[in-house]
């Protein structure tokens, strides 16, 4: 199946999960990546089990702070 992900279209397994597709991407640092579907927030105890579709956007985000 078609997914989006940052920008770029990607041929993924059918029923792949949130917690597989950051492996498959090599995220850097998943422990502290955000991920959106569709421009909503995933939470991270759904990673496992929250399963994509054909079609869905899926943005990894990262928060910073920093600053004075």
């Amino acid at each position: 199946m078609k997914i989006i992900v940052a920008g770029t279209t990607k041929e993924v397994k059918d029923g792949i999960t949130i917690s597989e597709l950051i492996q498959s991407e090599d995220v850097e640092m998943p422990e502290y990546v955000s991920v959106s579907v569709n421009e909503e927030f995933a939470q991270r105890a759904d990673f496992e089990t929250a399963k994509l579709k054909e079609g869905d956007v899926v943005e990894f985000l990262y928060f910073m702070g920093g600053g004075r």
